[in-house]
């Protein structure tokens, strides 16, 4: 009987000796660690590349209209002269365009006495000019090619420059009649209002993209 209880009793001092919690601790000490059981297995999902959104250089102190980001909000004219209904200072078809660059004013001919009112920038001294033309062409972020004459006086103009937000033409431009002349957009908002262009009329990025979508190929523009 006593030897059965000693052998037990070592059965029992063996068992304990071997439990998990001891066994962990015995492999840790020596270095031998068990075998990690493998992560359960993910099935493998391609992950999407990237995709470099093209710059956009932001404008400076103004809203952005850049490409894709064209605004058509409230009447507020995005600079310092909102636009907004008033009398028609002319009796021209509904529709076409009057231009008094002595006010720096742009007209829009709505009908019944009305016209839509929009600040713009005129030619400096020297520059500026009158008469009567239609939009022969229109163009978002136009390109610009600087002109012979104007390089001359600037020679430190680029000979191309791509349509965008740095481009001196803007967002929008209507072409007059067979001129070098335009209606179009700057990337100088605090310009307008002011004689300072080479004779184009010039409006903020909101202001020409409205007149944009409001008058065709075709329209009448009279100047004085």
């Amino acid at each position: 009987m006593t030897r059965i209880f000693a052998a037990l009793a070592v059965t029992l001092l063996v068992l304990v000796g071997t439990s998990p919690a001891r066994a962990t601790m015995d492999e840790d000490f020596f270095g031998f660690r068990r075998p990690q059981q493998p992560y359960p297995q993910q099935p493998f999902q391609q992950q999407p590349s990237y995709q470099q959104q093209p710059y956009q250089q932001q404008p400076r102190g103004y809203p952005y209209y850049g490409p894709g980001s064209d605004y058509y909000g409230p009447s507020s004219g995005g600079g310092a002269i909102p636009r907004e209904r008033v009398s028609a200072p002319v009796a021209q078809p509904p529709g076409s365009i009057f231009i008094s660059t002595s006010e720096r004013r742009l007209y829009l001919i709505l009908g019944h006495g009305e016209a839509l009112r929009y600040g713009i920038g005129v030619g400096r001294d020297g520059f500026g000019w009158s008469g009567t033309h239609h939009i022969t062409a229109k163009k978002e972020w136009p390109s610009w090619t600087p002109p012979a004459e104007m390089r001359r006086r600037r020679p430190d103009l680029p000979r191309f420059v791509a349509g965008g937000i740095e481009n001196p033409l803007g967002a929008r431009a209507m072409y007059l009649g067979s001129t070098l002349y335009r209606i179009h957009g700057s990337n100088e908002p605090e310009t307008i209002g002011h004689a300072v262009s080479s004779g184009c009329i010039r409006m903020t990025n909101e202001d020409v993209t409205d007149l944009y979508n409001r008058v065709g190929v075709g329209t009448l523009v009279v100047v004085r």
